[in-house]
């Protein structure tokens, strides 16, 4: 596949995601109504911004990456990651809507789409351990670590195919049965529990593998994964200690005895996921990884100056219409304040390019901010420079604060005569 293809299927892959997360977010609070006292984090109108939000960073860092760096599962994996959890958020509020809400019969097969909604998130949490197992250039630390990916891809595996086929009410509607479960294997109801336990085996044994490769590594590999091995521990001990926690003080079928307090730590174990792709991000940005920072330091100060300025824009239509009204009492905006906001949005355009553009060097590129400073500074000071002895000294100092090399001489060639010309 050509390069081009490949970026395209990777920003078609994130857009996908982020339609579904559009569709999640709108039929969440469709079915807001409806909806029952969930067993995990507090829910409500304020679910998709602990639930969605930080799993909508994963496509985004996937597709940054899978378009540059193809042959490197990680990219692919973020993008598999945001889909799986964006489609199971979504069908498990389509089938809420089709069963609770909508006439019968006229959505399609509700309680079959909702079945999905049972085993794609921790199917997405699963996928997450390969992140963490192959970050950064895609391989295992070591041949020792292959019994531990076999472990992740089994219990992925039996995950699936168990929670399909176990029998009983649906997480999402509680007195609909599993259209596809096999009615008197109750057997495998009692085997995603089992299962589950599993899961924070996989998180913890690739925390630690992380870990392991940050001991082993040298100081460039140290600075990119160590992020990550952070915010990797962090959902691990989460993870755990929520699992740990559900096991030896089980609620009942709603989870009404979680306290308040329990279901906060719930949500701010969810938000966790979200520093995964952060520290992705953040390796990429500051310490150069994959070579694609330039690629996200366009995309944070476009998306910055965009956002920025469609709020000054919306703002400002917003202000001179409630003026406009105040003092004439007509609620229609005349067409000059709709000019004069887009000719102020044309006016602040560069400036604040150029300061957000600043800010994101000053944070993530220091010491190419400070060379290019030095630099300029140099170049004004070289205008005005008349002594050859302190402009050497000068020269040195600045190629070596810039280009920062293990030794630095300055050698002058004297100015000798050309032969057969006389000197001046």
């Amino acid at each position: 596949m050509s390069s081009r293809a490949t970026s395209w299927l990777a920003w078609s892959l994130a857009a996908l995601s982020a339609a579904l997360f559009l569709a999640a977010v709108a039929l969440h609070i469709v079915t807001l109504p409806v909806q029952s006292t969930g067993s995990w984090g507090t829910g409500g109108i304020s679910a998709p911004l602990w639930a969605m939000l930080p799993f909508l960073l994963f496509p985004i860092v996937g597709a940054i990456i899978a378009s540059r760096r193809p042959r490197n599962p990680i990219g692919w994996i973020s993008l598999a990651v945001g889909i799986a959890w964006m489609l199971g958020m979504a069908t498990g509020s389509y089938a809420l809507y089709g069963v609770r809400i909508a006439r019968p019969g006229s959505v399609p097969y509700p309680a079959a789409v909702g079945s999905l909604a049972e085993f794609l998130p921790p199917t997405a949490l699963l996928l997450g351990t390969f992140l963490i197992l192959l970050f950064p250039d895609g391989r295992l630390p070591s041949s020792r670590w292959r019994p531990v990916a076999w472990l992740c891809g089994a219990v992925i595996a039996t995950n699936v195919v168990v929670t399909i086929l176990a029998p009983g009410p649906l997480s999402e509607l509680r007195n609909v049965p599993n259209p596809f479960g096999l009615e008197g294997s109750l057997w495998l109801a009692n085997a995603v529990d089992a299962i589950g336990l599993f899961f924070p085996l996989c998180l913890l044994a690739t925390a630690t593998s992380l870990i392991v490769r940050y001991l082993h590594a040298g100081e460039d590999v140290r600075e990119q994964i160590k992020w990550l091995a952070f915010a990797a521990t962090v959902v691990a001990l989460g993870v755990s200690g929520a699992v740990i926690h559900g096991t030896l003080f089980a609620s009942d079928a709603t989870g009404s005895s979680d306290s308040l307090l329990a279901k906060l730590l719930q949500d701010t174990i969810t938000l966790s996921f979200g520093g995964v792709p952060v520290a992705i991000g953040i390796a990429v940005l500051k310490y150069r990884l994959y070579d694609i920072d330039v690629v996200i330091n366009r995309a944070l100060v476009y998306g910055s100056l965009t956002a920025l300025l469609v709020l000054v824009y919306f703002g400002g239509v917003t202000a001179t219409q409630a003026i406009f009204q105040a003092f004439t009492g007509q609620d229609d905006l005349p067409q000059l304040a709709v000019v004069a906001s887009t000719l102020v949005i044309a006016a602040l355009f560069n400036p604040v390019r150029r300061h957000i553009q600043s800010f994101i060097d000053r944070r993530f590129y220091r010491r190419k901010y400070d060379a290019r400073r030095t630099l300029d500074a140099f170049s004004a000071n070289l205008r005005d420079e008349t002594d050859l002895d302190s402009l050497n000294a000068d020269l040195v100092t600045i190629v070596g604060e810039t280009l920062q090399p293990v030794h630095v001489s300055l050698w002058l060639r004297p100015d000798t005569p050309q032969k057969g010309r006389k000197p001046d």
